[in-house]
């Protein structure tokens, strides 16, 4: 019997990290803009290009014939909450499988993104398209879904033109009418304050012992998450939070205040409790752990200066060492980027 069948169904405790941190765009139906760029695109993306960027302005839509019948709303919000199943590595079609790991985006979007607060989706036409520093030009929502499928979910990009693609952009436009829609009540979230970075490095020792008091119970002291049914091909109950199923190296929830905030906003599930130190130091230690590489990570942000403090690869334009970047302290190159912009 293996670890994750052995494992009895634990309680509302864990830590349910990043699948597919979808973004949105303020596209009517029926439209989508040209392929994703090479390189991928930014989790810290401004809403606007800066003045002396170059960067493009937003692609012209083009229309999209011949969509297919089930290219539908309700088949997007199937591919969010079935990842694994429809699109996964164990597809009975080769020619459907795109996720290399087997996550949902649903792990980490709860109830499909329609649970307000950290990684809601709600909201997302109303941010793209936008400028991303990772990528270095304007993005939209179709770029955003193939970063995360190459990068989240360990995958491939999906045809602009698949079924696949327009069912998932077609529910995430869909979702804005829905928050429109709620009562002022049903828009607050659920959550504890908003994480603040403590002024220190993060410590793995202390973020071993918070993993095992209150993660370990659901995603196993392995990190290798609880299977659903026990075949993998279904999916994970609780999400692996390393190893060769879960997110690669390049994913936004590799760094570690992105996973610090998601952590203390929604974790452990339903009982939101652990302070920015525990948030802070057990995010670190799920990022030491070993997971996917992605190729070619050196080729992102063009403008090195526009790096998030926490990015966890080189290069930067800067001479901290790489573990800072990787587990801080922070402060000193924000204060750094700070003082450079001054002086542009």
């Amino acid at each position: 019997m293996s670890p994750n069948e052995s494992r009895g169904l634990p309680g509302l405790a864990g830590i349910v990290i990043v699948t597919l941190a979808i973004g949105g765009a303020a596209v009517v139906a029926g439209l989508r803009y040209s392929a994703v760029e090479p390189g991928g695109s930014s989790d810290a993306a401004s809403p606007t290009a800066p003045a002396n960027s170059g960067a493009e302005r937003p692609r012209p839509p083009r229309p999209v014939t011949d969509v297919p019948e089930h290219a539908t709303e309700e088949y997007g919000r199937r591919l969010v909450a079935q990842t694994v199943e429809l699109l996964g590595p164990d597809h009975p079609d080769p020619t459907r499988r795109y996720s290399g790991g087997r996550l949902n985006c649903a792990s980490c979007h709860l109830a499909t993104g329609t649970d307000p607060g950290t990684l809601a989706l709600l909201q997302t036409a109303e941010h793209y398209p936008r400028f991303s520093g990772r990528a270095g030009n304007m993005t939209d929502v179709e770029d955003r879904i193939n970063e995360c499928m190459q990068r989240s979910m360990n995958g491939k990009p999906l045809p602009l033109d698949s079924p696949e693609m327009i069912a998932i952009a077609a529910y995430l436009r869909s979702l804005g009418s829905r928050y429109e829609a709620m009562g002022a009540s049903l828009k607050k979230a659920s959550e504890p304050p908003a994480f603040k970075t403590p002024k220190r490095a993060a410590s793995l020792e202390a973020g071993q012992t918070v993993y095992g008091a209150r993660c370990s119970v659901c995603h196993g002291n392995d990190g290798l998450g609880l299977l659903a049914t026990g075949e993998k091909a279904k999916g994970y109950l609780f999400p692996p939070l390393w190893g060769p199923d879960s997110f690669n190296n390049g994913a936004g929830m590799h760094r570690v205040l992105t996973a610090a905030r998601f952590i203390k906003a929604r974790m452990p599930l339903g009982e939101a409790t652990l302070t920015d130190d525990e948030a802070f130091d057990v995010a670190a230690y799920i990022n030491a752990q070993p997971r996917p590489e992605m190729p070619n990570l050196e080729q992102d942000y063009p403008d090195k200066t526009a790096k998030p403090v926490d990015n966890p690869y080189g290069p930067f334009a800067d001479d901290f060492p790489l573990e800072q970047h990787r587990v801080g302290p922070f402060q000193p190159i924000e204060e750094h980027y700070k003082a450079l912009k001054k002086t542009k």
